[in-house]
């Protein structure tokens, strides 16, 4: 009895760790849902913030919970996660996105989960005990997302150029200023509806493998769906003001129309990937719009060094959050 009651106070704490790094992931990515509509003048900081928030949460009664199933179940072997691999996972994904938030770099929430996940479970039991399948295609969108985030904005952006061509400028403006609520409230489904279900899936990993929930399981306890929804919906409430500088005026500069465009093709973007249960970076995917709705304009209106720098911080977010989780599982089975 009391080993249960210690194992169910670990299970608490480390239920809360990922409820913090839910919260975070909220703080970290608000930028990729209201940057645009902040940019372009549509939306006050404060109301795009809670505007956003709102639209998170709303997702829970719109998408199925695949892409938790994907986490929870589809990226490790059954049988080798254990506490200190959802502590490591966990410690990985926080510190990485703390290093980032700090020097406004906008790197993926999702896949710092996803290296952390990576890190600590070869920590644990080497590349074997990671499901093949999962990863792969985990790592296929970290490609395919923004190419499909450019390609889906960049056309959008064409296709209202041609509609509107003969439409007065200032009008066009005020017609978009009233679109981009629509479009940004789509794309914060979208973030909503992904990334609260990547922390949905690992509390998930968590409870079946402590035996607090069945492996056989269709869905998770529905409090977790709940909490996670929440926690992510709050920590965009906060928003992390360095990240939306970057995206809403560093890459290129928008105006309503542009920002339209991104959102639109983003947030398709996004629900698609969730139908496919593709646990994807709203960060990678909103970037690409952004540079596929610049690029339109003319290559120059890209400041392509800075979107070097985000590509770059991409491309370190899985290796360097899995080094720290592997570090974080060795600590942690010192600790308890």
């Amino acid at each position: 009895m009391e080993t249960v009651q210690a194992a169910l106070w670990v299970v608490i704490l480390l239920v809360l760790l990922a409820l913090a790094f839910d919260f975070m992931n909220g703080f970290h990515d608000a930028a990729n849902s209201i940057a645009t509509v902040v940019s372009t003048g549509v939306l006050k900081p404060t109301q795009a913030v809670v505007f956003a928030a709102f639209f998170n949460f709303v997702a829970i009664f719109i998408f199925h919970l695949s892409v938790a199933a994907t986490v929870g179940k589809g990226i490790v072997q059954p049988g080798v996660v254990d506490t200190h691999v959802v502590f490591g996972a966990l410690v990985g994904a926080i510190t990485w996105n703390v290093i980032t938030w700090y020097y406004g770099i906008p790197s993926s929430s999702s896949h710092a989960l996803i290296g952390g996940i990576v890190g600590a479970v070869i920590g644990k039991g080497g590349v074997d005990a990671l499901l093949a399948a999962g990863i792969l295609k985990t790592v296929a969108f970290i490609f395919v997302s923004p190419l499909l985030g450019f390609t889906l904005g960049s056309l959008m952006m064409v296709a209202v150029a041609n509609l509107f061509r003969r439409t007065r400028p200032n009008k066009v403006d005020k017609w978009f200023r009233r679109l981009q609520l629509a479009s940004a409230g789509a794309y914060s489904l979208g973030h909503g509806g992904n990334d609260a279900q990547k922390t949905i899936g690992i509390i998930w990993m968590l409870l079946i493998a402590t035996g607090y929930a069945a492996a056989s399981d269709a869905s998770p306890p529905t409090w977790t769906i709940v909490s996670c929804y929440l926690a992510i919906g709050l920590g965009t409430m906060f928003g992390g003001w360095r990240i939306v500088k970057t995206m809403g005026q560093r890459i290129t500069k928008l105006k309503p129309v542009g920002g339209f465009c991104a959102e639109t093709g983003g947030a398709m973007t996004l629900f698609l990937a969730t139908a496919l249960g593709i646990p994807v970076s709203t960060t990678h995917t909103i970037t690409g719009a952004i540079v596929g709705v610049g690029s339109t304009q003319r290559a120059s209106a890209v400041r392509w060094g800075v979107a070097g720098n985000i590509v770059w911080a991409w491309i370190l977010t899985i290796p360097a959050s899995a080094f720290v989780a592997a570090c974080a599982y060795w600590l942690s089975l010192q600790l308890y």
